[in-house]
């Protein structure tokens, strides 16, 4: 092993850049991502020429899941990135910050408190759909998320993030969320209802509407406290959503 290390120090300069180029190109082919990240059947939807829902059926799967929609609202936006990845516009796939802070926060805690997964390692998650959060996953997850900032703007990954996220039960995506839980399309939902839903992919075997609805209640009041401090909100509206009632 230690005469081959010496060889290759003796190889020329052009040797060993040809080594690291090709070595750098099986490293990107290994990494390559497929040409369309999520494969799930989805639902039948029927919409009239304003976009409102006329009809739907479940997905073949069984999941209400409805088909990858681009635009993603500005509330979800700005509610997603505030609870789950506060720093999703500066960072490359991955957080350290997040992950520094995890690492202390379980270990202090000695268990599970946060994950460190920045919104691109979580859409990541969702495409190799790791049942587990073991530490290889999360090294897997880490370097496919950068991975995936190289060939997805933010707002496409935002998006495939919000159109295949749990939402609870058998609900997939924001859009099927929405009619789901308050009968609208994303785009006509209040701050209240943002942010309710914005909450739920994080825990969505935990946390989600006819469950738990005093710990989703703390935590949409929370978020909206969040979008409070940072200025997104104003306080009367930050005062007004906590009074709407959460989804039957």
């Amino acid at each position: 092993m230690f005469q081959q290390i010496s060889n290759f120090k003796q190889w020329s300069k052009k040797k060993k850049g040809v080594v690291l180029i090709l070595f750098g190109i099986l490293l990107w082919f290994c990494l390559l991502l497929p040409a369309k990240l999520f494969n799930a059947p989805t639902s039948f939807v029927l919409t009239d020429a304003k976009g409102n829902l006329v009809d739907a059926c479940i997905a073949s799967d069984g999941q209400w899941r409805f088909p990858y929609n681009s635009n993603v609202p500005d509330k979800f936006t700005k509610c997603i990135t505030t609870f789950e990845d506060k720093r999703f516009y500066y960072h490359l796939g991955i957080d350290p910050l997040a992950m520094c802070r995890a690492i202390w926060q379980n270990s202090r805690n000695k268990k599970t408190i946060s994950g460190g997964s920045t919104i691109t390692m979580q859409t990541v998650r969702l495409f190799k759909e790791h049942p587990h959060r073991n530490i290889w996953n999360k090294l897997t997850e880490g370097i496919l998320a950068l991975r995936l900032e190289c060939s997805y703007k933010k707002k496409s990954i935002l998006a495939l993030y919000a159109s295949n996220a749990p939402f609870g039960s058998n609900i997939v995506g924001l859009d099927a969320a929405s009619w789901r839980y308050f009968g609208r399309g994303p785009n006509q939902l209040s701050w209240g209802e943002m942010a309710a839903l914005a909450v739920l992919p994080n825990a969505p075997s935990l946390v989600h509407p006819g469950k738990n609805r005093k710990i989703l209640l703390r935590k949409r009041n929370e978020l909206l406290d969040k979008l409070l401090a940072n200025k997104t909100i104003d306080k009367t509206t930050a005062y007004l959503s906590k009074l709407e009632p959460l989804p039957s």
